[in-house]
């Protein structure tokens, strides 16, 4: 794709992910590669501008990751975040050093707007820092653009051979308008025009898809989730009935989810095939209730069902996959530089007879799949999708499963959701849920004594999902929720609600 390209190279920060997020919000494509493939890439793909990422090492020390200087003279525009501005400073023949005073967290930090990384913006804003060694000492030709209280250099500079660094993290929400200031780098140091849309990508993976797949078959698992959704669209607008999806439906869905599925791609050209497997899969689960038993058993038996299903269809050319870019980053990283091309099949049976794999989403971030599935005329129901482990309902229901608890947890999960959207909520909290617990507790209904479960229902706030926030859900939209699932859910007279964070806690019960 014939795109302005930035390139990331990674150092080990732990928000190199956001890093290239925040540079593809700015409409402009970047990569991210390790530092060990950082100058070779650079040299043979040219890119518009390259930033280094953060990461737990000092600069100085024997091991410590680096890149050959030659970086530098390749006239290409540099911006070093965090220990990439040490790296810069390092290899340039300034000085790092131990900081005797930690800065972590929030930062009062002080700015030369002059600066094309800061112009238009405040002389005085908050920056998030996290470091242990600063810039004690400035490369030749370069000048401090920036500063904190215990932090001489909290950015740094030398605009005649387009090198700019910064000691915080600009791509964090905590940074004042950092995002502008990684737009100022990107347009005024790098000269980037944004020709990163959905729209052009979508145009550009079609042809690629036909290009590719010629008169060839494809096979696709369709879960109903965002990614094999978006899929399984994209490749009905490149090949059509070259397509064929495989929907099982485990019996573990949420209240009408699978029904759902199916009618959102009723009028898609594409083959559909849906495997309704609900007995099969709880005669399996039968007196299960320990958690990790209860997914290996709902995986074996995906699998097991798949592997019929795709015996009637025949052999075909592509298996299709919904490898999205944080898994190909993730395997990818660090000293191995090891990309798992097949890391989605896990498990898929051997003899299913394909050439290759292909994986047409395997560029884009999780927000970017909601944008392609828009872009593609996908239903909102499912491009707004909420996340849903594969073994769905099984792991929201403590203990052992039964067809009458995952009819309970349906209904009760089905109001928590229609309350949450009325609310106009259901964009705000990233992910929310209903868990049916095992403890039963006494209540009154009616005059009489009763004897049911306590539901519990979670809603957190994140931005990556590795740590997560109880989302703070108004007391009475709350007490409304309660009262409905009461009276309109049998077997239940309790609700509670989850406050705990992540960690300690995981997002899912189980």
């Amino acid at each position: 794709m014939a795109h302005q390209k930035v390139l990331v190279i990674d150092f080990g920060g732990q928000y190199n992910q956001l890093i290239a997020r925040r540079v593809r919000e700015c409409g402009v494509y970047c990569e991210v590669e390790p530092y060990t493939k950082g100058l070779a890439v650079a040299k043979q793909e040219k890119p518009v501008g390259i930033i280094f990422t953060g990461g737990p090492n000092s600069v100085y020390e024997e091991n410590a990751p680096k890149i050959d200087k030659e970086i530098f003279e390749l006239g290409i525009p540099v911006l070093g975040i965090c220990y990439g501005a040490q790296v810069m400073a390092h290899l340039m023949g300034g000085t790092v050093s131990s900081a005797t005073m930690r800065e972590y967290g929030k930062t009062e930090t002080n700015f030369d707007t002059s600066s094309l990384m800061f112009q238009g913006l405040s002389e005085n804003m908050i920056t998030w820092m996290s470091h242990t060694d600063y810039i004690s000492g400035l490369p030749e030709g370069f000048r401090a653009s920036a500063h904190t209280k215990e932090c001489p250099v909290a950015a740094m500079e030398n605009p005649e051979a387009k090198l700019y660094a910064v000691q915080f993290h600009p791509e964090v929400m905590h940074t004042e308008n950092g995002t502008k200031m990684l737009h100022n780098f990107l347009y005024h140091v790098c000269g980037c025009v944004g020709d990163w849309t959905m729209g052009d990508y979508a145009k550009t993976a079609i042809e690629d898809i036909r290009a590719k797949v010629g008169d060839g078959k494809v096979l696709l698992a369709l879960s109903g989730g965002v990614d094999s959704s978006v899929l399984a669209a994209l490749l009905s607008k490149a090949i059509g009935h070259q397509l064929t999806c495989v929907f099982v439906d485990h019996g573990l869905m949420r209240k009408n989810e699978g029904d759902e599925v199916e009618q959102a791609f009723a009028d898609w050209d594409l083959n559909f095939i849906r495997v309704n497997a609900e007995e099969r899969f709880l005669s399996k689960l039968a007196g299960m209730s320990d958690p990790e038993t209860k997914r290996k058993t709902i995986g074996e038996e995906f699998i097991r069902v798949f592997e019929e299903e795709a015996k009637k269809i025949g052999a075909v050319d592509f298996l299709a996959q919904g490898t999205i870019y944080p898994d190909v980053i993730e395997s990818g990283t660090g000293d191995a530089a090891v990309i798992k091309s097949h890391h989605n099949v896990g498990g898929l049976p051997d003899y299913v007879d394909f050439k290759e794999i292909i994986e047409p989403l395997r560029l884009l971030f999780k927000d970017e799949v909601r944008q392609l599935g828009i872009e593609l005329g996908l239903s909102d129901v499912l491009v707004w999708r909420q996340p849903f482990p594969g073994p769905g309902l099984a792991i929201r229901v403590i203990g052992e499963i039964t067809k009458e608890k995952l009819d309970i947890l349906r209904d009760a999960d089905w109001i928590f959701r229609e309350e949450i959207a009325k609310a106009g909520l259901d964009r705000d909290i990233h992910q929310y849920f209903a868990v049916l617990t095992s403890m039963r507790s006494v209540g009154v209904m009616g005059d009489g004594r009763t004897y049911d479960y306590t539901l519990a229902l979670r809603g957190v706030t994140t931005t990556d999902f590795m740590t997560a926030d109880f989302a703070r859900i108004p007391y009475d939209l709350l007490a409304t929720i309660s009262s409905r699932i009461v009276n309109e859910v049998k077997n239940i007279n309790r609700v509670v609600y989850d406050i705990t964070t992540k960690p300690p806690s995981t997002i899912e019960w189980e």
